[in-house]
C-alpha cells in the first residue's frame, strides 16, 4: 500500500544515529547523527564530488590518454605536423598555379597579375623590405636612377666583361667568388656566388621577367625568360627591381644581392641557368 505524502515527509525528518564502538571497552569512537533528508543530500553531494574529481583527473592529467579513442602525444604531434605539411603543399600549388597563369598571360600578350599578394601575410621575414618592394616611393626611385647611372658608366668604361659562347652574349650577373659550384649529381644544379650585400644583380641576356615574387625558402626570387629556350633564375635577393612582365635587356639591374629565405646562410646569389627544361653549368658560359 502506497504511503501518503505526510508519511514520506515524516520519514525524511526521522533522525538517525550511526555509532562506532570499541568491541572490547564499548567506548563510543565515532558518532554520526542525521535525518533522512540530510542523508540524501550527503549522498548526492558525494556523487557530485566523485563525478567532478573523475572529470578533473581525466581532463588535466595524462590519464585521459587511457580513454579508448583519445589520441596520445605522438598522435597529436603527427596530426599537427601533417596539417602544416598540407598547408605548405597547398601554398606551393597555389604559387605554381599563379606562375603558370602569369606565363600564359605574358605569352598571350596580356598584363601579368601582381605577385605581391602571394607574400606571407602572417609572418613576413622582413616587413620593411616587403613594403619597400610593393610601395614605389621617392627614395626607391632615386636609388634605381643611381644604379642605372652606375651601369651606364661601367658600360662606357668597358669594365663589364661579356662572354660570347655559342653565339650568345652572357653578362655576368654579379662579380664575386663562386662558393659552391654546379653539380647535378648531388642535386646542386646551380652556382652560389658570394658578393657584398646590395650589389646590383644583372640580367645575363635580353628577356622577359616571368616570375618576381617572395618565397619562404628562397626569399626574393626573380626569373627571366630568354630566347633559345633559356631561363635564368636569381634567388635570395634583398630586393627586386623588376616585376612580372617587364622587358629587360642584357646587363639590366633586376635585383639587389642579399641573403633572404630560410635556405640561405649568408649574403650570396643563387644563380640557375636552364636550357629546354634542363639545368646547365653557368660557369661554362659565364666568367664570374
Amino acid at each position: 500500500m502506497a504511503r501518503n505524502p505526510k508519511e514520506k515527509r515524516k520519514r525524511l525528518r526521522t533522525k538517525f544515529r550511526i555509532t562506532i564502538f570499541n568491541d572490547i571497552t564499548h567506548e563510543e569512537i565515532f558518532i554520526f547523527r542525521a535525518n533522512g533528508l540530510m542523508m540524501l543530500l550527503s549522498i548526492a553531494m558525494a556523487v557530485v564530488l566523485l563525478i567532478g574529481s573523475v572529470t578533473v583527473l581525466i581532463s588535466f592529467t595524462p590519464l585521459r590518454e587511457f580513454i579508448p579513442g583519445y589520441p596520445n602525444a605522438q598522435t597529436r604531434r603527427a596530426i599537427v605536423q601533417n596539417a602544416l605539411k598540407a598547408d605548405s603543399l597547398e601554398q606551393a600549388i597555389k604559387l605554381w598555379d599563379f606562375h603558370l597563369n602569369n606565363i600564359q598571360r605574358i605569352v598571350s600578350g596580356k598584363e601579368p597579375l601582381d605577385a605581391g599578394s602571394l607574400a606571407p601575410r602572417n609572418t613576413p621575414p622582413d616587413s620593411s623590405a616587403l613594403s619597400a618592394q610593393i610601395t614605389d616611393n621617392e627614395s626607391d626611385s632615386l636609388f634605381r636612377e643611381e644604379v642605372i647611372k652606375q651601369e651606364q658608366l661601367a658600360l662606357a668604361s668597358g669594365q663589364r666583361k661579356i662572354e660570347q659562347i655559342e653565339g650568345l652574349h652572357f653578362f655576368t650577373p654579379v662579380k664575386g667568388v663562386v662558393s659552391n659550384g654546379f653539380n647535378a649529381a648531388i642535386n646542386h644544379p646551380f652556382v652560389d656566388i658570394t658578393a657584398p650585400e646590395n650589389t646590383p644583380v644583372l640580367s645575363v641576356l635580353d628577356g622577359t621577367v616571368i616570375i618576381s615574387t617572395w618565397t619562404e625558402e628562397t626569399g626574393y626570387t626573380i626569373q627571366v625568360q630568354h630566347t633559345n629556350d633559356l631561363i635564368s633564375i636569381y634567388k635570395h635577393n634583398s630586393k627586386l627591381l623588376k616585376k612580372s612582365g617587364d622587358k629587360v635587356t642584357a646587363g639590366t639591374a633586376i635585383a639587389l644581392l642579399g641573403g633572404t629565405g630560410t635556405l640561405s646562410s649568408g649574403s650570396h646569389l643563387h644563380f640557375e641557368l636552364w636550357h629546354k627544361g634542363v639545368p646547365i653549368d653557368p660557369e661554362k658560359y659565364i666568367k664570374f
